[in-house]
C-alpha cells in the first residue's frame, strides 16, 4: 500500500504542472472570448457581389406597435386605417397532411402558419403561394376567432399568390387601393394576423418600387415588389400592406434578412397586378397570362449611349419567339421598349408587371426605339402556345402532370421545314415525358397516329387516349429521321 501511494505521489508531482497550465489556459481563453466575441447568429449565405444578401421567405410577424409618426393628423389617419383592416386580416394554417415521428409525440402532421386578407363577403381570401403550398387541409381563423375551412380555389406560382374560399357570414373585405399611385416616402403600414394573435400592425414607408430579388422560380415568374421599410418578420406572409386610407395596396411576401429576423427591407406583390391574378383564378382557376414574346434585360448606361439613347430609360429586345405578338407586329432584337399603354418601363420587374396585368388577346400600344427614332406599335398578347386563346386550367394541369410546355408552330417555321405540327418548349425534369427522353425542340406530328396540328388538338387527343399506352411521332429541326415516345397515361 504505501509502494501505492508514492507512485501516485510521484505521478501527481510529475503531472500537476501540466494539468495547472491547460486547466489556466482554457479559463483564460473562455473569458477573453466572453469579453470580445458577439451573441452567435444564424448568418444567410450571400449571393452575388459581396453585400447583396439571401432573400428568405418571410413567414412574417409583425411587430407589435406602429412607430411615432410626425404630427397628430398622420397619427389620426393611422389609427382609422388600422380599424379599417384588422378585421379584415386573416391566421391561415396548413396541415401538410405528410407524416412523421417525433420522439415522445408519435406520429404529427407538418404544420405552417401565416395570414391572409378577406376580399369579399362571399369569402374570398388571399394569400401567399408559399403559405399555403402542399396543404392538405387549410383553416382559417377570422378576427373574431372563428375557425372556418377553406377551399383553394386557385395558385399561381409565378407571383406567389393564392385564392382561398370559406363560407360564412359577415365577413369584412378590405377594399382596393391603386398600387400604381404609390409615391416613394409615402407612409404605409403592414397588417398580419401570425400565430392567431388577432393582428399586428406596423408602420413604414415605401422604399422603392418594381424591386426584384430573384426569389421566385419559373420563366414566368413576376417580381415586381413594393419595397418597404415596415417591420415584418415570421407570421405576417400573406397579410396586407395598405396605405393611409385603409385600402390595400399589396401582400406582403418576403423579407432579406442575414439573421432571420426583420432588417429593415420587406417586400410586397402590388395590388393591381394581385387583383388580375386574383381575378383569374377565381373565374377560370388558373392565371391567364398573355405573353408580348420577347427576351428583355436592363438597360445598361453604356448600352443606351450606343443606341443612341442619353439614358437607361427602357429594356432591351435580346431575343423574339416566333410566331408570338411581338413577332407580328414588327418588334426586333435591339429595339427598346419605352412604353406599354402610356407607362414608362424602365425595367425589366415594371415591363413585366405591366404585362402581366393583361390576358391573351389584349392588345397593347407599345412605344419603343430603333435607329435613333421613338416608334410606336401595337401588339396582341398571345398564351405559351402562341395563341390568343385563354387557357382551360384541366389542360394546364394535363401538360403540367405529363411534365412538358408546347406551342403552335409559327407560320415562318411551318413555312420553312414544310410540316404542321406542336413544338416542344421544355421538359421538366423527372417528369413523365423526360423518362422517354424527349428533348426541347421537338416538333410532335402525330400522337396514336392521329396527325397534330395545334396544341389544343393535342390536349383533346390525350385527353380521348386517358388510360392508354401513347405514342407520339414527330421530328427534331435539321433531322429528317423520325423519333418516337412512348408513355402510358393515367385514368
Amino acid at each position: 500500500m504505501i509502494f501505492r501511494l508514492q507512485i501516485w505521489k510521484r505521478a501527481l508531482q510529475k503531472y500537476f504542472p501540466f494539468f495547472l497550465s491547460a486547466f489556466t489556459g482554457a479559463l483564460l481563453a473562455l473569458l477573453i472570448y466572453r469579453a470580445v466575441a458577439r451573441p452567435r447568429e444564424l448568418v444567410m449565405q450571400s449571393i452575388g457581389p459581396a453585400g447583396n444578401q439571401m432573400p428568405e421567405w418571410d413567414d412574417l410577424q409583425s411587430g407589435t406597435i406602429a412607430a411615432p409618426l410626425p404630427g397628430s393628423e398622420g397619427h389620426s389617419g393611422f389609427v382609422a386605417a388600422a380599424r379599417l383592416v384588422t378585421s379584415a386580416v386573416v391566421n391561415i394554417k396548413t396541415v401538410s397532411g405528410r407524416s412523421g415521428f417525433r420522439f415522445f409525440r408519435g406520429n404529427e402532421q407538418g404544420a405552417s402558419s401565416g395570414s391572409g386578407v378577406v376580399l369579399s363577403q362571399d369569402g374570398y381570401i388571399v394569400t401567399n403561394y408559399h403559405v399555403i403550398e402542399g396543404a392538405g387541409q387549410i383553416l382559417v381563423t377570422l378576427s373574431d376567432k372563428r375557425e372556418l375551412q377553406a377551399k383553394l380555389i386557385g395558385m399561381d406560382p409565378s407571383t406567389d399568390l393564392a385564392l382561398l374560399r370559406v363560407e360564412g357570414a359577415n365577413l369584412h373585405p378590405v377594399a382596393f387601393g391603386n398600387s400604381d399611385s404609390l409615391q416613394v416616402g409615402e407612409w404605409v403600414m403592414a397588417v398580419g394576423n401570425p400565430f392567431n394573435l388577432e393582428s399586428t400592425v406596423t408602420a413604414g414607408i415605401v422604399s422603392a418600387k418594381g424591386r426584384s430579388i430573384d426569389i421566385l422560380e419559373g420563366m414566368d415568374r413576376i417580381e415586381s415588389f413594393i419595397q418597404t421599410d415596415a417591420a415584418v418578420n415570421p407570421g405576417n406572409s400573406g397579410g396586407a400592406l395598405v396605405n393611409t386610407n385603409g385600402e390595400l395596396v399589396g401582400i406582403n411576401t418576403a423579407i432579406i434578412t442575414r439573421s432571420g429576423r426583420y432588417e429593415g427591407y420587406s417586400f410586397a406583390v402590388p395590388s393591381n397586378l394581385v387583383k388580375k391574378v386574383i381575378d383569374d383564378l377565381r373565374d377560370f382557376g388558373i392565371v391567364q397570362r398573355g405573353l408580348l414574346g420577347v427576351f428583355i434585360e436592363d438597360l445598361s448606361t453604356v448600352s443606351a449611349r450606343r443606341l443612341g439613347l442619353n439614358a437607361p430609360e427602357g429594356v432591351l429586345i435580346t431575343r423574339i419567339t416566333p410566331g408570338s405578338g411581338a413577332e407580328d407586329a414588327g418588334l426586333r432584337p435591339r429595339d427598346v421598349i419605352l412604353r406599354i399603354n402610356g407607362v414608362l418601363t424602365p425595367s425589366v420587374p415594371r415591363m413585366q408587371e405591366q404585362v402581366g396585368r393583361f390576358r391573351p388577346g389584349n392588345v397593347l400600344q407599345i412605344e419603343f426605339w430603333r435607329d435613333g427614332k421613338r416608334r410606336k406599335t401595337r401588339v396582341t398578347l398571345k398564351n405559351k402556345n402562341n395563341s390568343t386563346d385563354l387557357v382551360q386550367a384541366g389542360d394546364a394541369v394535363l401538360l403540367e402532370n405529363l411534365g412538358f410546355e408546347l406551342r403552335d408552330l409559327s407560320a415562318q417555321e411551318i413555312g420553312r421545314m414544310g410540316i404542321n405540327g406542336v413544338k416542344v418548349i421544355s421538359v421538366r425534369k423527372g417528369s413523365i415525358v423526360d423518362a422517354t427522353n424527349m428533348r426541347p425542340d421537338f416538333i410532335i406530328t402525330r400522337l396514336n397516329n392521329r396527325k397534330v396540328d395545334a396544341v389544343a388538338q393535342l390536349v383533346d387527343l390525350l385527353r380521348s387516349a386517358g388510360g392508354m399506352r401513347v405514342t407520339i411521332r414527330g421530328i427534331y429541326e435539321g433531322d429528317e429521321e423520325p423519333y418516337y415516345y412512348v408513355f402510358d397515361l393515367e385514368k
